[in-house]
């Protein structure tokens, strides 16, 4: 979603309308532009969503338009089990996104959380299952499978062979048998039910997986195929995002380039509405008071880098990024982190705030907090980088 450059409609003003008159709430909803509506619902608090959607005259169109991380937030907020009403409209990048963003526990996937968004597309119908499991990495489907259900062939010609105790089949060759007697089976057997009708390969692949591949490599792949589509939403990989935490050597500490780039980062369609950041001369953090002196032009680069700086932040901390709690965290911190070294740069050479910042630009700020402030800034289950060496980002 692109920085909005007009003001938006006041959300809360439709939500008053709607405790006291919904019928006319509907009327000033429905004289909105569909960005209208999409900018209201995404600036109502998440607990207010749902009954704003409710207001639209055509909440499918609507629902394909919230930005990808957004839509996961608003699933979350009404239930995962409730939100299959939402799913019947999103887009398949929307369900991606979702699956990507909630679905895992750090760098391994979460079966338990991917069996809710599974039993809430199930819901949904269908056809929304059928294209959510078609657009799936199959070592995605793969995993969860495994982790709910061992796989049993019935061997070609033994006559004398019985079906496993419990084993549940669709076509008489692949049994199925719960993993714990106490697992409900439902979600998972209604997304093989629908592949075996609808894409016979792909269930019998998946069928097959349990059989032939192990878990790890199963895993190691859905890593991998996540890991690409994060980038698209602007969450580099752990081991690139990592990099932010890199050692600096300390008589480098206050080192400026030359010429000022203030991060030469590209617009890029956010994942989140977020239409500003704070800069303000009176704010707490360093960097947003520096921001408030820069030209409108350097300001839009700022709002794209430090948002990029912010989900590194995410991921090398390994926070869930389904959560719609996790950006204001990070938001904080990258803030303070990077006025630690704004200050310090400033400090050591004389240099204005907004010098400091349009030649250093946020990452190297982030940085040089960091090396100054390591303790509880670094994750506690990473190790300071002991080598001054280049990170991936070209800086030392």
């Amino acid at each position: 979603m692109k920085i909005q450059s007009k003001s938006l409609p006041a959300a809360r003003r439709l939500l008053k309308l709607a405790d006291n008159d919904r019928a006319l709430a509907r009327s000033e909803m429905s004289k909105l532009s569909e960005e209208e509506q999409v900018a209201a619902i995404c600036e109502a608090p998440l607990a207010m969503r749902a009954r704003l959607l409710e207001l639209a005259e055509l909440p499918e169109a609507l629902i394909p338009l919230l930005p990808d991380a957004e839509l996961c937030f608003t699933c979350k907020q009404v239930g995962v089990s409730d939100a299959s009403w939402i799913l019947t409209h999103a887009t398949t990048d929307q369900i991606l996104a979702c699956i990507d963003l909630d679905a895992w526990e750090g760098l391994s996937p979460a079966a338990a959380r991917l069996d809710g968004w599974i039993a809430s597309l199930a819901e949904a119908g269908d056809e929304s299952l059928l294209r959510a499991a078609q657009a799936m990495d199959p070592e995605m489907i793969a995993y969860y499978l495994r982790s709910l259900a061992d796989v049993e062939l019935k061997p070609s010609g033994d006559e004398d062979w019985q079906p496993p105790e419990g084993g549940q089949t669709f076509e008489g060759q692949f049994y199925l048998i719960a993993r714990e007697a106490n697992d409900d089976l439902a979600p998972l057997l209604r997304l093989l039910h629908v592949l075996f009708q609808k894409d016979y390969w792909l269930y019998f692949r998946m069928m097959h997986s349990v059989r032939e591949e192990s878990e790890a490599e199963i895993a190691d792949w859905a890593l991998r195929w996540r890991t690409n589509r994060l980038e698209d939403l602007g969450f580099p990989s752990w081991d690139r995002s990592m990099g932010i935490y890199g050692f600096l050597r300390p008589d480098r500490l206050s080192d400026l380039p030359e010429e000022g780039t203030l991060d030469e980062q590209a617009e890029w369609d956010l994942p989140v509405w977020i239409t500003s950041l704070p800069a303000a001369a009176d704010h707490q953090h360093a960097l947003f008071r520096t921001v408030a002196e820069l030209e409108v032009e350097e300001r839009a680069r700022f709002f794209y880098a430090f948002l990029s700086l912010a989900n590194r932040v995410a991921v090398a901390d390994r926070l869930d990024l389904g959560d719609a709690e996790t950006l204001p965290a990070t938001i904080e911190k990258a803030a303070s982190v990077a006025s630690r070294g704004l200050e310090f740069i400033a400090s050591e050479t004389g240099a204005s705030a907004p010098e400091v910042l349009r030649r250093a630009g946020t990452t190297r700020l982030f940085r040089v907090g960091v090396n100054l402030q390591p303790e509880g800034v670094r994750p506690s289950f990473s190790e300071p980088d002991e080598s001054d060496e280049e990170d991936t980002t070209g800086e030392a």
